[in-house]
């Protein structure tokens, strides 16, 4: 299952416009961009999962083109998934990465795993 390369290149065009550090991570069969070693924002095929925090939730599934992320047959507060009109404009994609980047200081790191080897 691929991921949309055009939208990774312009997510990552945005990303360095703000001068932000990350990381890149394939999961999910994505690729899911990393800040503070926290998921923020990611692409599964075509649409764009945004980690927006459960406060920007509600008010975000309002927008067009904006739906609830959901992996496991439930939704996931918190996360949404852009189809390709709700990011299509450069000022919408901005936009989305902006309530990202916004919420990425709150949000959670997962637990690091550790390694068969240590401790």
């Amino acid at each position: 299952m691929a991921y949309n390369e055009f939208l990774a290149d312009r997510i990552r065009l945005v990303l360095a416009e703000k001068s932000v550090v990350y990381t890149e991570k394939k999961m999910f069969g994505g690729l899911c961009f990393m800040v503070d070693d926290k998921m923020c924002l990611g692409i599964v095929q075509e649409e764009m999962m945004a980690r927006i925090g459960t406060e920007q939730y509600q008010e975000a599934l309002g927008k067009e083109g904006c739906k609830e992320m959901n992996f496991t047959g439930r939704a996931m507060k918190g996360y949404v998934f852009l189809e390709p009109e709700a990011i299509d404009m450069e000022d919408d994609l901005a936009y989305w990465i902006q309530l990202c980047l916004d919420f990425n200081p709150l949000a959670k790191a997962s637990r690091k795993r550790k390694k068969k080897n240590e401790g």
